[in-house]
């Protein structure tokens, strides 16, 4: 009964998007968190990413989530070492050319998230099918499809394909993701095994277990992990690349201890998805510090 109802004020959600985002994304947040939403005084974590999404617009941040154009600033901050191999950039489904692909290749929707085909086997791959689904991401817009996340307002629908990476031993790769405040990592989530047996779990920075979650208990990564020998390295790449960012989370994959680049993302769980014990969701908001948005103006434009 409560998944309909909340199926339902989602449906009715979608269709309140043409409100001004200081109005929308309070019943965005309340109806999906239950909680009140405080703009003028934000103090949990997903409130500030809330107040993040209607009032922090540098023009870089459409370039930072965009997964083609985020390649020039990573290869400016890092180094283009870190960046996978690429096999093309599509405007439409239909200028994606499977013959002259590899066997296996991964195709991205670079505006946006869960746009993600990945494909082991070219001659198992049902073309027609592949190309609607393409066509349904290239319709979307993620600053309307979910919650107005602003950076990703501009960024224009189109297709990337990447090399398939690999991990020896597992059937999909870590993903290391690194919360970053003001500059500085602090904490970082790993996810696993998202095809088959879909766990993840938050660490401290010295690789120790961290004391709360998000999302289901059974979903927390109960095996030891093994902290990678390139894991120090990550933590640098990533407070390289947040450097004079309030927030960010930077995310890399450790493939055969190699470093990728992943994206980076500024809502996450579009700031509606609480931790547990609930006193972390005020523990990490103290961790974002807001920055003040400048006296005449009604919104933050720059990086300061």
């Amino acid at each position: 009964m409560f998944k309909g109802l909340n199926k339902f004020r989602l449906r009715i959600l979608k269709k309140m998007k043409f409100l001004p985002p200081q109005k929308y994304v309070h019943y965005l947040y309340e109806r999906t968190t239950g909680k009140k939403l405080n703009l003028n005084n934000p103090i949990e974590f997903n409130e500030k990413i809330q107040w993040y999404k209607v009032f922090y617009h540098p023009k870089i941040l459409n370039q930072l989530v965009d997964k083609h154009a985020v390649r020039a600033y990573v290869e400016d901050k890092i180094g283009s070492q870190y960046l996978n191999d690429i096999y093309g950039v599509y405007n439409s489904a239909d200028e994606v050319n499977f013959d002259k692909l590899p066997n296996q290749f991964v195709i991205k929707g670079i505006h946006g998230s869960g746009f993600n085909l990945i494909v082991k086997d070219k001659k198992k791959l049902d073309k027609v099918k592949a190309r609607k689904l393409f066509k349904k991401w290239l319709g979307k817009n993620q600053y309307y499809r979910t919650g107005q996340e602003w950076a990703y307002k501009d960024v224009k629908p189109r297709l990337m394909i990447e090399k398939l990476m690999k991990e020896e031993g597992r059937g999909s790769l870590l993903d290391y993701k690194f919360y970053c405040f003001n500059g500085k990592a602090k904490f970082f989530e790993i996810h696993l095994e998202r095809a088959d047996n879909y766990k993840r779990a938050f660490y401290n920075l010295d690789f120790t277990k961290a004391q709360f979650r998000k999302g289901k208990e059974e979903l927390v990564i109960s095996e030891e992990l093994e902290k990678p020998s390139n894991f120090d390295e990550m933590v640098v790449l990533a407070n390289k690349l947040a450097d004079k960012l309030p927030f960010v989370r930077v995310d890399f994959y450790s493939v055969n201890e190699k470093t990728i680049f992943g994206e980076m993302t500024f809502y996450p769980g579009d700031g509606r998805h609480d931790f547990y014990p609930n006193e972390y969701n005020e523990i990490i908001g103290d961790m974002l510090v807001l920055p003040e948005i400048p006296k005449g103006q009604k919104i933050i434009t720059e990086i300061i």
